[in-house]
């Protein structure tokens, strides 16, 4: 599936300092939001939007006596996860309890995975341009629930919670500290949404804060990296820091080069740099420190009392790996090979599953290269320029493959073709109707089209001898005679009789 891939190892984004270079080592740990009606531990409404408070359910605002109740949908969106990150599932896991105080975790907890995550280790392969590709290590996927939301600026004087968000489903992939450089972190969030799209397990919406990233950034001079990675020692990264709740790929990437650069003027001054968490100030293209870096036992964790491990059949986990889709590295594989399409567009045709669908619909048998020429450069083309999406494109599949089958038949040229498209777009209606009833067929009669060249040639005999002296300047002719019946005139028998006609 992967023939057409070459690996390459990271290539280390090299960072100038004042005194020596420094290289970048990152890694993620990213909070998807589970797709799901309902939360974690209670049957409370996700919908995003609502008004605030109103998807709260008693368990969620941790009354008194109320004990959580394991969401098994929830549970096979992670194994599902795990299966398109060909992750080992784990068949036993347990959920713990962390431990924390803040104003928007009622509980005064959160219940997560630490020592026992149900997906295991795993890779996400992160394409870096054509054909060429880095596989990320994934350490682990756990499930654990999300907190609320504090308000800061309805107030003056206080501030408000909205718990709506308290309880929801997350699951948190954990990479390794694989990642070499702002782009390639980007690429590999990027990557994770598209999986996860694909499998249908988190919607992978950043502005609604369902895809979040937090950041680990270190440095650490050249050749530590392949050091560490000989010795498993983290010691020679460097001191990391971790930027918080990033929701935004082109921030991700400025919050680690503004990180990096901010660690190697400490270090260059003789100083050191501290573990800690930060965040990341768009508007000043900046990060601040929020707090000191905490470790797994400053949260006190404990396996939750309240509920027993997890324990699941492989047989469940097997009905669930039947059931799995297509994942856009394959399908754009399938496209490459079967269609004969570039990579490139192949990868533009696989990048939204939305995209993909409709572009298989639309080349179901027909030409593989012709319907990628027409989703990619007419529709694409005019939704960007619309801002419109697949969802919402006023032309259906059917009415573009509707359009590629007038063209296949010699009903229409491409020019034509396009006028049609504008037509569908404005209007709508059945293609074949519209040609029919606008009197839009293309002119195939070859006596007709005979005429109309005769006509053309007869009336510029200067033309004719320039022609005849240079034989590209019969696109000349082409172009008067198509302009004469309309663009109707089939352009290929035009070129023929155009060329017969002047001895060329």
């Amino acid at each position: 599936m992967l023939d057409h891939l070459t690996f390459t190892s990271p290539e280390p984004k090299v960072i100038q300092g004042a005194k020596q270079d420094w290289e970048l080592v990152i890694g993620l740990e990213v909070h998807a939001q589970v797709a799901s009606n309902a939360k974690l531990f209670s049957g409370a409404s996700t919908t995003f939007g609502a008004e605030p408070n109103s998807n709260v359910a008693f368990v969620d605002a941790a009354m008194p006596g109320m004990l959580p109740v394991i969401n098994e949908f929830c549970v096979a969106q992670a194994v599902r996860t795990g299966l398109g990150i060909n992750a080992a599932i784990n068949l036993r896991s347990a959920f713990d309890r962390k431990n924390y105080f803040y104003p928007d975790l009622p509980q005064g907890y959160q219940i997560s995975q630490l020592y026992h995550p149900i997906v295991g280790e795993g890779e996400v392969i992160v394409d870096m341009g054509p054909g060429i590709a880095r596989r990320v290590r994934i350490e682990r996927i756990h499930l654990e629930q999300d907190a609320g939301k504090s308000i800061h600026d309805m107030d003056p004087n206080m501030s408000f919670v909205d718990l709506n968000r308290t309880g929801v489903a997350l699951m948190e992939i954990v990479s390794r500290p694989d990642i070499r450089g702002p782009e390639e972190a980007a690429a590999y969030v990027s990557k994770l949404r598209q999986i996860m799209r694909y499998l249908g397990t988190c919607d992978g919406n950043m502005q609604n804060g369902n895809l979040r990233a937090d950041v680990n950034v270190s440095i650490c001079a050249p050749g530590a990296y392949e050091r560490y990675q000989e010795t498993g020692d983290f010691s020679h990264l460097g001191t990391r820091c971790e930027i918080k709740n990033m929701n935004s790929l082109r921030f991700i990437q400025a919050a680690i080069d503004y990180e990096a650069r901010r660690q190697i003027a400490i270090v260059e001054d003789g100083g050191k740099v501290v573990q800690e968490t930060r965040l990341y100030d768009a508007d000043k293209g900046e990060t601040r420190s929020m707090r000191s870096k905490e470790e797994a036992h400053d949260y006190r964790y404990f396996p939750d009392p309240d509920l027993l491990p997890l324990e699941i059949e492989q047989a469940w986990v097997d009905d669930i790996a039947a059931d799995m889709p297509e994942l856009p590295d394959a399908k754009k594989a399938r496209f490459v090979k079967d269609m004969g399409l570039s990579e490139y567009d192949a990868g533009v045709l696989t990048a939204e599953v939305e995209n993909a669908d409709y572009f298989e619909a639309v080349s179901q048998g027909r030409d593989g290269k012709q319907a990628a020429n027409w989703v990619i450069n007419e529709l694409f083309g005019r939704l960007n320029k619309e801002g419109l999406t697949v969802e919402t494109s006023p032309v259906s599949a059917t009415q573009l493959g509707g359009v590629i089958d007038l063209i296949a038949k010699g009903d229409i040229s491409g020019k034509i073709a396009k006028d049609l498209f504008e037509i569908l777009w404005t209007e709508g209606g059945d293609p074949a109707e519209i040609v029919d009833s606008r009197g839009m067929k293309q002119v195939t009669d070859l006596g007709a089209i005979e005429a109309a060249v005769d006509d053309i040639i007869a009336a510029n005999p200067a033309q004719v001898e320039k022609a005849k002296a240079n034989p590209k300047l019969a696109g000349w002719f082409v172009g008067q005679v198509l302009k004469a019946t309309g663009g109707k005139a089939n352009p290929a028998a035009v070129n023929e009789l155009v060329a017969q006609k002047l001895g060329l």
